[in-house]
């Protein structure tokens, strides 16, 4: 994995040269762990110009989850509590004499970027933007290898709460279930914080999981994800409670699964983001649903839940192959519930089958 980084921040390194700064100071979390193997609390990582460093407060430790860091890469320890790695990164890169220094605005506070200019006045601060954000788009087989590990323990978790007794129970500790079957079949932890959500709150995007019991009759929708090695997937799945499901709820169900299989099969090389979105948008907006429905139909995942592309009507770009993104229409009807389908898929081009199924519980609708 050494070479795999070292490319990695050759790569960036070059894009730094092009743009005229000689060295660049990467602090978002995401980004250290991807250009470092591992990013630990408050990490921040200087590339060039002389050698690559991390900075940080204590070593990596080797901790589950905290990744693994990469052997070639000095480590710089700071010497006193509470001092800030960017700004000793900082420091270091006017000691070597760079002439500028490339920073990830978007992740720095305006506090912390007026301390980089006090620490290191003579360094010219630009601009890195979204540089390993674009970089991390495409992933390799083995980042591919690590979600399909993660969708794979997140289907047995699924699974095996299915097989349990419901009724009766509580969203929160259905949540909570799932969240430990999640750690026992091997994740580092869940992927985001698990939603459940029952009869009128089933079909909510982002529901928090609250007191309410299962009750026969319900619709029950379960979103959650596994983080295996840092990488992050989801799938949603609805289902029906203890009996045959209403008119209603077959109506529904069979509008968003549709939506759902729509936007799994736009999801080619060379599609419009926009396009992927508007092909299962289209469906539920034919059926009335348009203005119920979420701002974006999927989004990107790797080392965060949520990057990019983003899946959504105004998203701007084409899908590259080896891009893993979800595929998650639903609609809510208040008071009544709702359906949301949600799987984890890569890009892939048609020679090759299609786009890649890495979550692969049921979706046909289940009477639990």
């Amino acid at each position: 994995m050494s070479q795999v980084y070292a490319a990695r921040r050759a790569l960036l390194r070059d894009c730094c040269a092009a743009a005229g700064s000689s060295a660049a100071l990467i602090s978002r979390p995401a980004n250290v762990r991807y250009l470092a193997g591992a990013a630990p609390l408050g990490a921040a990582l200087l590339l060039g110009p002389g050698e690559d460093v991390l900075f940080c407060a204590q070593p990596p430790t080797g901790e589950p989850g905290e990744g693994r860091l990469d052997e070639l890469l000095r480590v710089s320890v700071l010497p006193a509590s509470g001092a800030d790695a960017a700004v000793a990164a900082a420091d270091l890169a006017q000691a070597a004499r760079s002439d500028s220094l490339a920073v990830e605005e978007h992740d720095l506070t305006v506090a912390r970027h007026s301390a980089l200019r006090s620490a290191a006045p003579r360094l010219r601060l630009t601009d890195l933007g979204h540089a390993v954000e674009s970089q991390r788009l495409v992933k390799d087989e083995e980042e591919i290898a690590c979600l399909r590990i993660a969708a794979e323990i997140a289907d047995q978790a699924l699974g095996e709460l299915l097989e349990s007794i419901l009724v009766g129970r509580t969203e929160r500790h259905l949540a909570l279930e799932l969240e430990r079957r999640l750690v026992d079949h091997g994740a580092d932890g869940p992927a985001f914080p698990t939603s459940v959500a029952t009869g009128p709150h089933s079909g909510r995007p982002g529901h928090r999981p609250s007191d309410r019991r299962v009750e026969e009759g319900d619709f029950l929708s379960v979103c959650l994800g596994a983080n295996y090695r840092g990488y992050r997937c989801e799938i949603g799945r609805t289902f029906v409670i203890g009996t045959t499901p209403a008119d209603w709820q077959i109506e529904l169900y069979d509008l968003v699964f549709a939506a759902q299989r729509a936007g799994r099969q736009a999801l080619l090389p060379g599609a419009a983001y926009r396009d992927v979105d508007r092909a299962a948008r289209q469906v539920l907006d034919s059926a009335g649903h348009g203005e119920a429905l979420p701002p974006w139909t999927g989004h990107g995942v790797g080392l965060e839940i949520d990057e990019d592309p983003q899946l959504a009507p105004a998203a701007m770009g084409k899908l590259d192959a080896c891009v893993p993104v979800t595929v998650e229409p639903g609609v809510h009807l208040p008071g009544r519930g709702g359906v949301r389908i949600d799987d984890t898929l890569v890009v892939r081009p048609e020679a090759d089958g299609g786009p890649e199924l890495l979550t692969i519980t049921t979706k046909e609708l289940l009477a639990l």
